[in-house]
Order: structure tokens, then C-alpha cells, then sequence
């Protein structure tokens, strides 16, 4: 009786002359019935910067119920472009000018006030607000176009105030996703037209990757929409490309390694899928599982962007592991022209990187030593970091409300542009007035207006304080003290400076909360990818030391290149989690092709093997990752600026720094017992198999024997 015929490997499938055309048939018929099922999916809006159970978002939906109250002022300011004090024939013409506005006005204008100095003056406008601050945007551009039609001569006038700023966000933000994804593609582009030196391969890997990201965009808004999430599209587009590109680096590296062996290029990519594709899914998932941590976020921003982008890098894998290998399959060897791997030329790998590992094991002590120094210097940017941006400061680019607001509060108080905004009970009302006006550097508390029912009244307090400034977030605090000691009153304190204050806060409680589970995670997966407690353990604090490294270097960057003097709220906490999930991703790419070379050379001579065999590739990966999140500087909001610094910097020292000189220095100096409880790699039947394998294979250079026959 004939042997059943062996089942074949999925790797073999893919990449078999019948199953490459069949997979990639099957997969881009799933792709377009997936393009258009999601097609028309739009992510919501929302922008809430406060956790949902906080003072300052209780306090909103209770504003909701007061009439008009989709109605907020904006604050038109007016100053000469000498400088010099207003005359009366300036405030006559701001009269003039009062009437023109009413079109766009929700009720009459009020004005002008004139400042102390009389250098300034200023018309309250209320408006109507959208259901999104794109729709405010309309309103604020059509009365700056009335505005700019109107203006007495010699005068300057700006539009500020929250709703105005909000406008300004959407306004700054169009077309800049579309930017965003054009200099990420042309980057990518480049950086694999360097690392293949081919014009031919550079664009399988990008098609790839560029599909992954447009159906990861169009299943996240979906996923958005229904499950009301909240997040940043361009950030999930940057982890897309940048994860799928260094997927794709990965097996394609390994796949040119094979072609040095093989004859058959079909056989070799099949190869190199099932040496890689262990290490790629390990990497994701961890990075998928760390970046789900962040469904305990109180934030909305951050709840939403981890599913989101655990969803989007779920598709990334999933189209460079089933779409990638098809199509180097049907274009076969020949899409490495003009240097395309053939058996015989296989050359001895990595030779720098080898001389630099084998530098590094030779003297473990000194390199660890010095690649800590590093990181220490870098770490201790964090000194005199804070936290925290006010409104004017997080514009990476000029606008007409930061620029107002500047003017207006060297003139005015400036609490006047966004005041506080008290909720109570009506019978307490006067209570709670006389309360806030005891708190210091209040200037006016007035009740503004009730519910139509009357239970509730609104009251309107102007502080002396600029809005984010830490005097500002002092007096949110003394007036809660204050108001909430008042009995049966049930104040609620809301407005743009307490959600600043409640968003600064629940951001510090997200940071100490999913720090610890990105770390749990990372570790866990090691635990599980290396079958050891010693590595896991000492690669994540190693991983730790350079995150930390990286957010220090990059705050001090920040301050002395750009003039910012503190994070914004939530980089440090974006920060932390890609930094150490990404750092991971490359721990996975080098460990596990060092256990593999363990097996034949022993720990110390695999981790070297490991790095000449990974150091280029992973160098590759770290560079396209770093330049991909340096995109995020076309962005207008200094805090995705911040980021892409940040985890740029990072990527760049943990590739050439931790990965090349730290990690090895490590295993140098603790040898076979890195893999404690268990037994070092190659210790046993298998191993020695291995090691016998390795032993006949052709020394580098020369032709296998099929090749020679």
C-alpha cells in the first residue's frame, strides 16, 4: 500500500504555482467585498478631552438643558496696528461695525468694551455652534469674512474664544490626513527603494501596506461609529504603514537569505514564511494586546484609538502574511533586479553587524556600560518636564484665536475669553455666588440664566487668570472647594478650564494604569514566545530604560529645538505604549533568531550570528518606523509633533543602540542561564540534530549540490 500523501503546509499554499494564483485570487476578492461593505463608513466626530464621569462633563450635560444652549460667545478683538491707544473715531467705526455682524450672530452683539489701557477693545458675539467643530468652522469663517468687509482702518481685528478655537482645529485639519498619507507613502517609498536597491520590489511591499491602511480606515470608522469610539485616524495610519512595512522588511529579508540556498524561489519563500512568521504574529500581538489596554482608559481619545488601532494593525498582519507571499510568489526571483540572490552567491551575512556583536560579546561589561550612559544622558531630560499645554500653545502653526486670545488677555482679564461655568440647584443660587465670589482672584460671578422648568440656574464667573495657566487650574479647585460646601446646592463646576483640569487628571490616572498592563503584556508574551523567566524579565526592563530614555530626550528636544515647554497631556502615555510595544517588536525579530542560532552555536555565538543575520533589517524596519512617525510633524497639533519626535527618537537609539550593543552585551554576560528555568536551546535530541544539519550544509560561497550537478 502506497503512503498517504502528506498534508500541505499552509507556507506551501501560498506560495505553490496553483495555490499563489488561487490565494490571491481568494484575497483581493475578500479585499473588495471588504472595501465595499465599509465603503461609505464614517468615524463620529467627538472630541471630549474629559473622562465621561468627570465634574466638568456632568457639568455640560447639565448646561445642555438650559435654553439656548447650543449658543456660546465668541469675542471679537479689536487694536490698532501702531500699538497705540484707540481713538474715538476707532470705537465709533467698532459701532459700525457691530450691526454687519448680526447675520451671523445668534442675538445682538455687545460692545465695545475697552480695556484699562485703552489699547484695546472688544464686541461679544454669541453664535449659534455646530454639532461638530467643523460645522462651528462654517459660523467663524463667515463672520471673520464679515469681519475682514467691515474693518475700520488702522484697526486689527482677530476672532477668539472656545468655540473659535474649536473651529480652528477643524479648519487646520482639512486636507491634512490627505497630506499625512502622501508623505508617509513617499517615505516608505524612498526607504525601501534604499533598503532593496531594486525598482521593481519596493512596490509590492507599499501596494501591500497602502491596502491594509485603506481598509483599516475604512473598518476602524465603522467600528468608530458603532461602538462610539473616539481617536485619531492619522495615528492608526502611521501604525499601519509603519507595523505592516516592518512586517514585510522581515520576510522579504529572510526570503532574499533563502534564495542564497534554494534553486527553487517557490520553496524558498515558503521557507522563509515559516522561519518569520512565528516572530511577526508574536509582535502583533503584542502590540495589539498593549495597545487594547487602553479600553480601560477614562480618556475618550485614548479609549477609542486602542481598539481602533488594534483593529487596524490586525489588518496589517493579515495582508503581509496572505497577500505578501502570493504576489512575490507569481513575480518570482526576478523582482530582485538588478541584484537578484541566486544559490552560489551566498556571501558570508552581516559582516559589520557581526564585527560589532562580536566586539560587543568580547567585552560585554564595557558595552553595557556605555549604551546605560547613553540612556541615563537621555533620561535626564525629564528633569524640569511638566505636563500640560494651554490653548494658544498646542497650534504647531499660527491661528487668528490663539493670536486674538495673545491680544486679548495683555489687555484684558484674561478669564474674560473662557469663563467658568457653575450649575446649582436655583434655591441655592445665591449661595453658591456669594461662595465663588470669596475665592481669590475671582473678578465677576453672575447668574447668567434657568432651566425652563427653574430647578437649576446658571452662573458665569470671571477669573484674572490666562486659561491653562497653573494659577487658572488652582482657582477650578478652590472654587469646587468652595461651591461644594455649600449645603443642598449640588454645584457642578464646568467650562474650558476645568475640563483642562479634569483632562490633566484623568490622563495622570490612565498613565499610572495602563503602564503597568503594557508592561504586563510585553512581558507575558516573551514568557510565552522565549519559554524563560530570566530574558523576559531583563529584555523588558531593558525595554523600560529606553522608552524612558526616549520620552526624556525627546521632552528636552521639544523645549530647546521648538520652544515647547512642556508635554502635552496625553504623549506620555502614547509615548510609553508604542515606544515599549514597538521596542518589544524588535526584542521578538532578534530573540527569536537568537534562540534559533542557539540551538547550533550556543548562546553567546547565536545572539552574535542572530545580529548579523537581523542587525540590517531590523536597522531598516527601525528607520522606516521612526521616519513614518516623524510624519506626524505635518499635522497641525503640537501633541501629534510630540509624539512622532518622541517614538522616532526612540525607535532610531533602540535599534542601533539597544538591540545592537545593550541586548548582546546581556547575553554575554549571563550566558546560557538567559534561558532559566529551562534548558538553553540545542541542549537536547533536537539540538543536536541541528547542529549536525549546520554541519553539512556548504560553507558560505559555495553552490549547494543541486546547483552543482
Amino acid at each position: 500500500m502506497s503512503e498517504p500523501a502528506a498534508r500541505p503546509r499552509l507556507s506551501d499554499v501560498l506560495t505553490s504555482r496553483r495555490g499563489a494564483w488561487v490565494s490571491l485570487g481568494l484575497v483581493l476578492v475578500l479585499l473588495v467585498l471588504l472595501f465595499g461593505a465599509f465603503g461609505s463608513a464614517k468615524a463620529p466626530g467627538g472630541s471630549a478631552q474629559a473622562p465621561a464621569d468627570a465634574e466638568s462633563t456632568k457639568a455640560a450635560a447639565l448646561l445642555s438643558e438650559f435654553p439656548n444652549a447650543d449658543r456660546q460667545s465668541v469675542i471679537v478683538v479689536a487694536s490698532r496696528d501702531d500699538g497705540t491707544e484707540l481713538s474715538a473715531a476707532d470705537l465709533a467705526g467698532l459701532k459700525q461695525l457691530m450691526p454687519s455682524l448680526r447675520p451671523v450672530a445668534a442675538a445682538d452683539p455687545t460692545g465695545p468694551l475697552v480695556s484699562e489701557d485703552k489699547k484695546a477693545g472688544a464686541i461679544v458675539v454669541p453664535i449659534t455652534v455646530g454639532a461638530s467643530n467643523a460645522d462651528t468652522a462654517k459660523v467663524i469663517a463667515a463672520l471673520r469674512a464679515d469681519t475682514a468687509a467691515h474693518a475700520p482702518d488702522g484697526l486689527t481685528l482677530q476672532v477668539t474664544g472656545g468655540p473659535a478655537f474649536g473651529a480652528d482645529i477643524a479648519s487646520s485639519f482639512e486636507g491634512a490626513d490627505f497630506t499625512l498619507l502622501i508623505v508617509t507613502i513617499l517615505i516608505v517609498a524612498v526607504l525601501l527603494i534604499v533598503t532593496y536597491r531594486s525598482p521593481i520590489l519596493w512596490l509590492i511591499p507599499l501596494v501591500v501596506v497602502a491596502l491594509a491602511d485603506g481598509l483599516a480606515g475604512r473598518i476602524t470608522a465603522a467600528a468608530g461609529s458603532a461602538w462610539g469610539l473616539q481617536f485619531d485616524a492619522g495615528i492608526i495610519s502611521v501604525l499601519v504603514f509603519g507595523a505592516g512595512t516592518n512586517y514585510a522588511l522581515l520576510l522579504i529579508s529572510r526570503y532574499r537569505e533563502e534564495l542564497q540556498r534554494e534553486t527553487d524561489h517557490r520553496r524558498a519563500l515558503s521557507t522563509a514564511w515559516r522561519r518569520t512568521a512565528p516572530a511577526i504574529v508574536a509582535s502583533n500581538v503584542t502590540v495589539v494586546l498593549a495597545l487594547l489596554t487602553l479600553v480601560l482608559a477614562v480618556i475618550p481619545g485614548t479609549h477609542g484609538l486602542g481598539v481602533s488601532s488594534a483593529i487596524g494593525l490586525l489588518i496589517a498582519l493579515g495582508t503581509v502574511l496572505f497577500l505578501l507571499p502570493p504576489l512575490l510568489a507569481v513575480c518570482g526571483r526576478g523582482v530582485f533586479w538588478p541584484f537578484v540572490p541566486r544559490p552560489g552567491q551566498e556571501r558570508r551575512q552581516g559582516r559589520a553587524w557581526r564585527a560589532v556583536a562580536g566586539g560587543v560579546a568580547r567585552r560585554p561589561r564595557a558595552g553595557l556600560l556605555a549604551g546605560a550612559a547613553l540612556l541615563a544622558v537621555m533620561a535626564a531630560g525629564l528633569v524640569g518636564t511638566t505636563v500640560g499645554l494651554d490653548q494658544v500653545e498646542k497650534f504647531r502653526v499660527p491661528s487668528e484665536s490663539a493670536a486674538g486670545l495673545e491680544v486679548f488677555s495683555a489687555h484684558f482679564p484674561p478669564g474674560e475669553a473662557q469663563p467658568v461655568l457653575i450649575v446649582a440647584d436655583t434655591t441655592k443660587a445665591d449661595d453658591v455666588v456669594a461662595a465663588a465670589k470669596s475665592v481669590e482672584g475671582v473678578v465677576r460671578v453672575q447668574p447668567v440664566g434657568v432651566t425652563e422648568d427653574g430647578d437649576l440656574t446658571k452662573i458665569r464667573v470671571t477669573g484674572e487668570y490666562a486659561p491653562g495657566s497653573g494659577a487658572s487650574l488652582d482657582q477650578i479647585r478652590a472654587l469646587r472647594t468652595a461651591v461644594h460646601a455649600v449645603p443642598e446646592a449640588h454645584a457642578v463646576v464646568g467650562g474650558a478650564v476645568a475640563t483642562d483640569l479634569d483632562a490633566r487628571s484623568g490622563n495622570q490616572q490612565d498613565l499610572l494604569l495602563v503602564a503597568p498592563l503594557v508592561l504586563l503584556v510585553s512581558f507575558l508574551v516573551l514568557l510565552v514566545l522565549l519559554r524563560s523567566l530570566v530574558a523576559p524579565v531583563l529584555l523588558l526592563l531593558v525595554n523600560l530604560a529606553s522608552a524612558v530614555a526616549a520620552i526624556g530626550a525627546g521632552a528636552w528636544l521639544s523645549r530647546v529645538l521648538f520652544g515647547q515647554h512642556a508635554l502635552d497631556l496625553q504623549v506620555p502615555l502614547l509615548a510609553f505604549l508604542f515606544l515599549v510595544a514597538l521596542g518589544i517588536d524588535y526584542t521578538i525579530f532578534l530573540v527569536h533568531r537568537a534562540r534559533a542560532e542557539a540551538a547550533v552555536h550556543g548562546t553567546r555565538q547565536g545572539m552574535v550570528e542572530a545580529i548579523a543575520h537581523t542587525g540590517g533589517v531590523i536597522t531598516s524596519a527601525g528607520i522606516v518606523l521612526a521616519a513614518v512617525f516623524a510624519a506626524l510633524g505635518v499635522l497641525p497639533l503640537v501633541t501629534l509633533g510630540q509624539l512622532g519626535l518622541i517614538v522616532g527618537v526612540g525607535v532610531i537609539v533602540d535599534t542601533l543602540v539597544v538591540r545592537t550593543v545593550i541586548v548582546p552585551a546581556i547575553f554575554a554576560l549571563v550566558g546560557d542561564r538567559i534561558w532559566w528555568p529551562g534548558r538553553r536551546p540545542g541542549s537536547g535530541l533536537r539540538g543536536r540534530a541541528a547542529r549536525a544539519s549546520s554541519a553539512r550544509r556548504p560553507p558560505a560561497g559555495a553552490a549547494p549540490r543541486s546547483a552543482a550537478r
